[in-house]
């Protein structure tokens, strides 16, 4: 964006263009073009307008760096055992709570709030806290997913294996053949992720078969307790998964 202003007031003739600091400088290049401003004063109102707001959204990038860094700062104090009544005065406020709150405005810069868009959180204390609240919940509902998943993953395959031994206690129609045919073809060399992946939607289609023959002729798909029980242990480890992805 700082070269789109100097492209602004080289075509704008400003006389002083060589002495603008490079793109990289922000906060010089800043000063130049507020102090060159009138080199624009010939140009269309549209042209300075541009100009000006560019400057604008500038500035309010260098103040929310400005506020990510002196957060940085604060955190790094507070590590070291700064007390708030020693970060009062360098925060220029008057009490140690002061100071609390002013570091909970700070956080602002790197919260959202929960609309679509994400947008940055008001800049109040209350607000980062419901955003940090908000947060927590969500890094523990994600821990939740993870552990759901690493469970399934270690269950999968006994899981499986364990079906598939009580094939002959059984009792399958033509569909629930094939998905437990596609599960012995892949249960050997079930080694890579998307290997564990079709092994996972084929006890999970196998489920479902037997679950629907079972309530199309009303009687049990099982003939033996061994084979209920694996039954029972697919169903169940299809469910947790269903659960876990709805958080």
């Amino acid at each position: 964006m700082v070269a789109e202003l100097r492209q602004l007031h080289e075509a704008a003739g400003d006389p002083d263009i060589e002495r603008m600091p490079g793109d990289e400088e922000i906060y010089a290049a800043l000063l130049y073009t507020e102090k060159h401003a009138s080199a624009l004063r010939h140009c269309a109102a549209e042209v300075q307008q541009s100009a000006a707001l560019k400057r604008v959204q500038l500035w309010e990038y260098l103040r929310e760096q400005t506020d990510l860094h002196q957060l940085r700062a604060v955190t790094d104090a507070r590590s070291a055992g700064v007390p708030w009544v020693q970060l009062a005065p360098v925060l220029a406020v008057a009490a140690p709570s002061a100071a609390y709150n002013k570091t909970k405005r700070l956080q602002a810069v790197t919260l959202t709030d929960d609309t679509p868009d994400g947008r940055p959180v008001r800049r109040t204390p209350e607000a980062v806290l419901e955003a940090e609240r908000r947060r927590a919940l969500e890094a523990e509902a994600e821990r939740r997913r993870q552990e759901a998943a690493e469970r399934s993953h270690r269950l999968l395959l006994p899981v499986a294996r364990r079906l598939v031994e009580q094939r002959e206690a059984l009792v399958l129609d033509e569909d629930a053949e094939y998905w437990l045919d596609e599960i012995s073809a892949v249960l050997p060399d079930c080694v890579t992720p998307t290997q564990m992946l079709s092994l996972n939607r084929y006890l999970a289609a196998a489920v479902r078969s037997l679950r629907k023959l079972e309530q199309r002729t009303a009687s049990p798909v099982t003939t033996t307790q061994e084979a209920h029980a694996a039954y029972l242990a697919a169903a169940a480890l299809q469910a947790e998964q269903a659960s876990s992805a709805r958080f």
